[in-house]
């Protein structure tokens, strides 16, 4: 029971250690793939109920993300500033 106990509340620990937030100007927009990229590389994937057409290369924006298991970036929240 203490095991079980101590594995979730680890568990729970380490989930927020993978959530991230950047900025940045979007270089690539792949529709396709729905993944973006940013001026410095990264690639972030698109939440699949996102309408892509809403983002463009050029746009300047402020993501939060999670890795998941694959060790992509999901972005959770985007925010496009004016």
């Amino acid at each position: 029971m203490r095991l079980t106990a101590a594995a979730l509340a680890f568990a729970l620990l380490a989930t927020p250690a993978l959530a991230a937030d950047t900025e940045g100007k979007i270089t690539t927009v792949d529709r396709e793939n729905m993944t973006i990229t940013l001026q410095d590389g990264s690639t972030y994937r698109l939440p699949p109920e996102m309408d892509a057409s809403a983002v463009s290369d050029g746009m300047d924006v402020v993501i939060a993300y999670r890795v998941n298991e694959d060790g992509e970036r999901q972005i959770t929240d985007m925010l496009l500033p004016d």
